[in-house]
């Protein structure tokens, strides 16, 4: 399984793309693939795929280990199209996809318990297209959604599993500090 993060640099006008590659059932960490590359499409919400997908895909191609599951900072199907960043790179990839993310892009959910493992339906314009999912109690919870190949219990399943004391999956929060460390050119 892997994680996918990417970063952007404002003042070279660059992003910083990574997967890393674990082997489970320890998260060993097994492989890493990093792209850094001048930004070539513009910053529009609701499309941050089409600027952040690009990246992701060429670090995807360099990687010598495919995993069968991708964890993506971002969102799925619980987007305003229905096609967040994890949908486009499962259906470009054609693994699994779940976009996991820190924020709600669209939809309403009622209140989740305060216990890790609490989770509520996230629904959007009529159907649920993900889980608000509490990661670790009395912690912001996160927004799960199934990106490509793989269903929203599965997605929160696999989310939890990798939820090891932090709010966030080892797999994308270990990406996020990688990417980070990158950004501040500390690769």
């Amino acid at each position: 399984m892997a994680g996918a993060d990417i970063a952007y640099n404002p003042r070279q006008d660059r992003l910083v793309a990574a997967i890393l590659v674990f082997r489970l059932p320890g998260l060993d960490l097994v492989e890493i693939s990093q792209v850094v590359r001048k930004v070539r499409f513009p910053y529009v919400p609701g499309l941050l795929s089409f600027r952040e997908a690009p990246p992701l895909l060429e670090a995807w191609d360099r990687l010598r280990r495919k995993p069968d599951l991708l964890i993506c900072d971002g969102q799925g199907i619980a987007h305003p199209r229905g096609l967040g960043l994890a949908s486009h790179l499962g259906l470009l990839t054609g693994v699994a996809t779940i976009g996991c993310a820190k924020s709600r892009l669209v939809g309403l959910h009622d209140a989740v318990g305060s216990a890790r493992g609490e989770r509520t339906p996230l629904r959007h314009e009529g159907r649920v297209v993900g889980a608000v999912v509490r990661t670790r109690s009395h912690v912001r919870p996160l927004y799960v959604s199934p990106g490509h190949l793989i269903g929203i219990p599965a997605a929160t399943r696999w989310v939890l599993t990798l939820c090891r004391g932090y709010r966030l999956p080892e797999s994308t929060r270990l990406a996020d500090k990688f990417v980070g460390r990158l950004l501040r050119g500390g690769g």
